[in-house]
Order: structure tokens, then C-alpha cells, then sequence
């Protein structure tokens, strides 16, 4: 009695409601065929993480030559130590012009030294992040194309 279609005009509608072409079995076959294709989009979705973070990893290791991170980045913050002191001192000259409050050029040094060391850090970690990066997307263009050719199999005959 469920399954019969209360509209000939082949719509199944549900409070008034037009919802899927066909019946209403026809409907809830639709809703099953949408929580599996959920499901295997979530299953490629972690498929997907798990290979960026195995290839980051990978990049990682490359690139410390299967080393410490602590070394490399107290290099890198050793290194970043001159543009923050830079940013200390533009940061404090900027604000000579505008108030003379200590307070104000202060914070103006605080800001500019950490901008400045922030950018240090970006600079002097930059070959390790795009080891990183290139590895992980390596790993996931790998799934990428593995998935695909499950989707589009190739007939070689």
C-alpha cells in the first residue's frame, strides 16, 4: 500500500511536497543509492587524507635526511632572529611620527619585531615546506589517479 504512486502524473510528493520522479519505493531507493554514494565519497575523502599525511611525512623525512626537526628549527629561529630585530626598529621608528608615548612605541616594536619574525621563519622554512607539500600532493595525485581508473576502466583490447 506504500509503494503504490499517489500521483499518475509519475511525481511522488510527500506533504505537498514534489520530491523524485516515480514512485515513492522508487524515492526511497534514490535516498539508500545517495547514503552509499556518501559513503564511498567518504571513503575516498580519507583515502585522500591518509596519503597527504603519509606523503607530508614522507617530505618531512626527505628532507631531514631521516634527522631531527629540532636542529632544523632552532637554525630557522636562530636565522629569524635579524629580520625581527629589523622589524623591532621599523616598528618603533613608525610610530616616532604619530605620538611620542612610549607605551605607543612599544607596541609599535612588539608588532613589527613579531611581523618580522614571522616573515623569518616563512623564509628560512620555505624548502622544508615545499618538500612537504610536494610530497603530499604526490601521494594524493596517486589516489586521485587510482580512483579515477576504477571509475573509467580502460579496455585495452
Amino acid at each position: 500500500m506504500h509503494d503504490a504512486d499517489p500521483c499518475p502524473s509519475g511525481w511522488s510528493t510527500g506533504h505537498g511536497f514534489y520530491l523524485f520522479p516515480g514512485s515513492a519505493k522508487a524515492a526511497r531507493n534514490k535516498a539508500m543509492s545517495l547514503t552509499e554514494w556518501s559513503k564511498a565519497n567518504a571513503d575516498y575523502g580519507r583515502k585522500l587524507f591518509n596519503s597527504g599525511l603519509e606523503g607530508a611525512r614522507s617530505g618531512r623525512e626527505a628532507f631531514l635526511h631521516g634527522g631531527s626537526f629540532a636542529p632544523f628549527s632552532g637554525k630557522s629561529v636562530r636565522s629569524a632572529l635579524k629580520p625581527a630585530a629589523v622589524g623591532v626598529c621599523l616598528g618603533m621608528l613608525s610610530s616616532r611620527n604619530h605620538h611620542k608615548s612610549a607605551a605607543r612605541s612599544l607596541a609599535c616594536g612588539l608588532l613589527g619585531g613579531t611581523i618580522g619574525f614571522g616573515v623569518g621563519i616563512a623564509w628560512q622554512s620555505r624548502r622544508f615546506a615545499a618538500s612537504i607539500l610536494s610530497a603530499a600532493l604526490g601521494r594524493i595525485e596517486k589516489v586521485r589517479d587510482e580512483h579515477w581508473l576504477e571509475k573509467n576502466p580502460i579496455d585495452y583490447a
